[in-house]
This record gives structure tokens, C-alpha cells and sequence, in this order.
């Protein structure tokens, strides 16, 4: 289950996790992008962290929701709508639940992501932060017909967001700033798909405990 304790653990732990890995976002960003990733995410996970107290009080719900517009007027860049659409259209399935099974972290996670689609109009194989979730959905679907564990579900998750993140370095981007270097975009991790591996890893983490 996915209990309103876990959901502020995961923020708290996503908020590290790209504070952490600043300066490492930021690199990968300079060789594609702005350089501004690892900057935005620290400070949207940032600001997000400081609203934890405040999300307690919330139902889970509001909590999605007021993280989505956190990060949607945080975040910057082309990520904080991505970001915060994520967590917006995945709140609309929540209802008046207190705790999630992981059936409906499935469901939550297929409406964000295919709000995030929507948004970004965006591929697999884009070399994009998508490149991630795809996979991970697939992987979280075959996990829960398999009847497994929440945990073990998301500890699959994780690695299959990690092939998914280190398998964009090879790929020609397609949508973007990155789009714009052509070739010279091969080689490179995507920024994106690197600080959404760390979203699905705090996730994860925020339910091993």
C-alpha cells in the first residue's frame, strides 16, 4: 500500500536525491540542453520538501495535487510541466482514498504518464524522460499479474528504469533542445530520463523502509 506517510517519505527522499545529484543532472544537461536540469529539480524538489508539512494535513489527493503545482510553477524549464502534469492527472484518479493498492499506483502512474505524453508529445525512443516511464509501466504491469509484492514490484521498477535511463545514450533525440544537436546528441544520457530514475528509485526506497 501506498499510504499518505509513504507519499511524504518519497517527496522528502526525491528532494535528496536531487540535491544529490545536482551537479551530475547539470552535466548531462550541458551536453544536450540548457544545462539548467539539475538546477530546476533541486529547486522544485526543494521547494516541495519545505511544503511537507503543510501536505500532512492534506487528504492524498490534495497532496498529489498540490505537488503537481509545486512543481509545475517550480521546476522550470520544459521538466516542471512534465513534472507537475505527472502528479496532477495522477491525482484525478486518487479519489477519496487514504492509501493506494499497488492496482491503483498503476492506475495512478498510467494517467500521469499518459498525461505527461500528452504534454510533451512525445515518443519512446525520443530520448526523452518517457524512455523511463514506458518501460516501467510495462514492467510494473507484468509485475502485478505475477501477483508480487508492492516492494518487489517497484524494486523491479527501478531497474528497469535504469536500463530504461542508460539505454536514451545511444539514441538520436527527437524532441527538445537535445533535438537540435542531431547527431552530436548520440552518446549523451538524457538529463530527463536520469532524474526520473531517481524519482521511481526514491519511490521505492520511501517503501523498503
Amino acid at each position: 500500500m501506498l499510504t499518505k506517510k509513504n507519499v511524504l517519505i518519497w517527496f522528502e527522499k526525491s528532494a535528496d536525491a536531487m540535491a544529490e545529484h545536482k551537479q551530475e543532472l547539470h552535466l548531462l544537461d550541458a551536453a544536450i540542453g540548457d544545462g539548467d536540469h539539475g538546477i530546476n529539480m533541486n529547486r522544485g524538489f526543494g521547494k516541495l520538501a519545505l511544503e511537507l508539512p503543510v501536505m500532512g494535513a492534506m487528504t492524498l489527493q490534495e497532496i498529489f495535487k498540490h505537488a503537481g503545482m509545486v512543481l509545475l510553477s517550480t521546476v522550470g524549464g520544459a521538466s516542471g510541466p512534465l513534472y507537475g502534469t505527472l502528479f496532477l492527472k495522477g491525482a484525478a484518479t486518487v479519489g477519496t482514498s487514504e492509501a493506494l493498492d499497488a492496482s491503483a499506483v498503476l492506475t495512478f502512474f498510467d494517467a500521469g504518464v499518459e498525461g505527461l505524453v500528452a504534454r510533451g508529445r512525445t515518443e519512446e525512443n525520443d530520448k526523452t524522460m518517457y524512455d523511463v516511464w514506458a518501460p516501467v509501466l510495462r514492467e510494473y504491469e507484468l509485475c502485478l499479474e505475477a501477483e508480487m509484492e508492492f516492494v518487489e514490484i517497484l524494486a523491479a521498477c527501478v531497474c528497469a528504469a535504469e536500463v530504461g535511463m542508460k539505454a536514451t545514450i545511444p539514441m538520436l533525440a527527437r524532441k527538445g533542445r537535445a533535438s537540435y544537436l542531431g547527431e552530436r546528441s548520440i552518446g549523451h544520457q538524457d538529463p530527463g530520463a536520469t532524474s526520473s530514475y531517481y524519482l521511481i528509485n526514491a519511490l521505492y526506497e520511501s517503501i523498503r523502509e
